[in-house]
């Protein structure tokens, strides 16, 4: 990669972290990923060239580490001192994203793949049951369809067909509504209560998903605001999962997988 010809720190750093995708790399090894297909699914616009180009930079700039995986044949990407390092640097940029960058999403954000994808990097394993539990995601809405995790203690995987058992849980929201309450813009209760979103299952299950989830790391920083940058998000209206939104007024202040 070419650098900037000067002798500074900010200069040093975004000649290794600021590349186009490199930032969202990053985010995908501090969530958890360290296989190159896991990497690439949760980064769905990057080539895999240039994927395995970044891997390379972060990797010859001391970032990243390349170790042999515990399965044959399996190359592991491990953060390393330097890239653990990272983790407030990202956590202030998404702070500063949600404050001053973060309105209302396009079409093409709204990937219901993806948002499954990136919950189940934050499921709280130690709070499953012993026994394996599908739910199935009923997303409507355009781009929506229907996913499936599998969850058990040792492993949680996303499918895109059915996994071959009844769910134990459905979930019914539109994609657009999921995505408010992963990133913290709407409280899953308040979802739930308004009837956007719908859990069928027994008791027990319906109850303790919430706890198994941890949403998104970026939650605590839209929730700070208060508002999205450009206004609010519509607001869903009670009635059946998946309806239309009502449109909130405008704050005054604004200014791996299975196939």
């Amino acid at each position: 990669m070419a650098g900037y010809r000067q002798y500074c720190p900010v200069a040093r750093a975004t000649a290794i972290v600021a590349d186009r995708w490199t930032p969202l790399i990053l985010r995908e090894l501090l969530a958890g990923s360290r296989h190159f297909n896991s990497i690439h699914r949760g980064l769905p616009g990057i080539s895999r060239s240039l994927l395995v180009s970044r891997l390379r930079h972060l990797e010859d700039s001391g970032v990243v580490e390349r170790r042999a995986g515990t399965r044959a044949n399996a190359t592991e990407y491990v953060l390393t001192e330097a890239g653990k390092d990272l983790k407030p640097v990202l956590e202030r940029l998404g702070a500063w994203g949600a404050r001053w960058a973060f309105g209302e999403p396009t079409a093409q954000e709204l990937d219901p793949v993806l948002l499954l994808w990136k919950i189940h990097q934050r499921v709280r394993r130690h709070l499953l049951p012993s026994a394996r539990t599908v739910v199935e995601f009923d997303l409507s809405g355009p781009r929506g369809r229907r996913l499936w995790l599998v969850l058990q203690p040792d492993e949680v995987s996303v499918c895109l067909k059915p996994p071959g058992c009844d769910p134990h849980l459905v979930v019914r929201a539109g994609v657009r509504l999921l995505y408010q309450v992963w990133l913290g813009e709407l409280d899953y209760a308040a979802a739930v209560r308004c009837g956007g979103l719908v859990v069928e299952g027994p008791r027990a299950l319906v109850r303790a998903l919430p706890r198994w989830l941890m949403w998104s790391p970026m939650a605590q920083f839209v929730r700070a605001t208060g508002r999205l940058a450009g206004g609010q998000w519509p607001r869903v209206t009670p009635g059946a999962a998946g309806s239309r939104p009502e449109e909130a007024p405008e704050s005054p202040s604004a200014p791996k997988a299975r196939r």
